[in-house]
């Protein structure tokens, strides 16, 4: 079955938009299957770096069609901003499928984002504040508007009216908020329609049609797998789920038809926003880490904090996923480094532990077990092949392909999206 899932193998932002972009050309569609413009992809073109939050990256490979499936939550004004930027670029957006079953982040989500995350202090999650997990919340709650509602004004209006029932009592009382009035909502709402309505479409028959006629379908995930709500950090996760069964959920397309599923692991490890990382680095190898591999949120805009590759997330990510291949990136910003650690396994409470604990309090005190590398000083970022990088170039990426339990099928050598060595086929 030509049907692929990629998606990030650690906490995010490992270069899910290049792995994308490369096999976009080869693809017939690409499907965002969950979260909402939390979510941001760099791709870069030749000399045009373009970033995606909510949009597909296939969005940018011509013959591919970019969808957006029942699973995402999407912000109507920062979907047509982004529509429109691109074409103000020159990109074709036009084939673009967006389901009617997606679920709208509406601007009382956003305010109950904003305001709750500061309500939190200490506690605060370090959410992106762009509604997404209310939106979330609202549709577990039944009580969500999804994009079909755009075009039922009576519905609308009914929806609108239930949620900001509870909404505006929690606002005024809670956060000592002004009141949200229902005509603004509807009447913002209500503006996106015309706009919205040559994209909506039945996705989950159009991607299973176009499966069973022999086209290859690529489903893209956003964030990351220990950011999943269930099988991630929790509480310091997104809220929904990335990893590869959400995939099935988020676009109606059945596990039987998906055929292989990609991680995408950086060749060290990043995190943004609050919560447990083993690794992380608060020296100057962290912060050299972050200068030469650009690490600051394509959506957010906040310094990613940096640290070591972590072999035992590589494993759990295999496991929880069924990774079939990864893709590792960025390994060109590695080289300069004399030495390279590697986490093997934690050690909590003294006892060595080589796969990731279930017990929220035991990762919150688990440190990493290193093992060093020998480190390489030739510029890799012309390499075409993999007997073309530096021995202990090779060396590393064999080493982190053991320890991950999957093989190593694609490296990244630079941003650029010709900057990749293939070892094998992902189709």
């Amino acid at each position: 079955m030509p049907a692929l899932v990629l998606l990030g193998a650690q906490w995010g932002d490992e270069g899910k938009g290049k792995a994308t972009d490369l096999l976009g050309g080869s693809v017939d569609y690409v499907v965002r299957y969950q979260g909402g413009n939390n979510a941001g992809h760099t791709v870069v073109v030749g000399d045009q770096k373009y970033a995606l939050h909510l949009l597909p990256s296939g969005i940018l490979s011509p013959g591919c069609t970019p969808v957006i499936g029942n699973g995402v939550v999407v912000d109507p004004a920062v979907l047509l901003s982004e529509l429109s930027g691109l074409a103000d670029r020159g990109v074709d957006t036009s084939k673009l499928l967006i389901s009617g079953n997606a679920h709208l982040i509406t601007p009382y989500h956003t305010t109950l984002d904003k305001v709750s995350e500061r309500f939190l202090g200490k506690r605060k999650i370090g959410t992106t504040g762009r509604g997404i997990g209310p939106a979330y919340a609202d549709k577990i709650n039944r009580v969500g508007i999804r994009v079909q509602d755009l075009f039922d004004e009576s519905i609308l209006r009914q929806k609108v009216e239930a949620a900001l029932d509870s909404k505006n009592q929690v606002l005024a009382k809670l956060y000592n908020r002004r009141a949200i009035a229902v005509d603004q909502v509807v009447e913002e709402l209500l503006g996106y329609a015309d706009r919205l309505g040559g994209y909506v479409a039945d996705t989950t028959l159009v991607l299973n049609n176009a499966i069973d006629q022999g086209q290859v379908v690529l489903f893209e995930g956003g964030q990351g797998t220990l950011l999943d709500v269930d099988h991630g950090t929790y509480p310091f996760v997104t809220s929904s789920n990335p990893t590869a069964g959400g995939a099935c959920t988020g676009t109606g397309v059945g596990p039987t038809k998906i055929s292989r599923v990609i991680g995408i692991l950086k060749a060290y490890t990043t995190r943004v926003g609050a919560g447990p990382f083993p690794t992380e680095l608060h020296d100057e190898d962290g912060e050299k880490l972050r200068t030469i591999g650009g690490e600051r949120g394509v959506t957010t805009g906040r310094d990613r904090r940096c640290g070591w590759f972590d072999a035992v997330i590589a494993r759990y990510a295999t496991r929880v996923n069924g990774l079939t291949d990864f893709f590792l990136t960025k390994l060109d910003v590695l080289t300069g480094w004399e030495r390279i650690p590697v986490c093997v396994a934690y050690e909590i409470d003294g006892k060595r532990v080589e796969e990731l604990p279930y017990s929220q309090t035991d990762f919150h005190h688990a440190k990493p077990v290193y093992e060093t590398l020998p480190g390489w000083s030739e510029d890799i970022t012309q390499a075409k092949t993999f007997d073309e990088l530096p021995k202990n170039a090779q060396k590393y990426v064999q080493a982190l392909e053991e320890m991950s339990g999957a093989p190593i099928s694609a490296i990244g050598v630079g941003p650029g999206r010709d900057e990749t060595i293939q070892i094998n086929s992902f189709l």
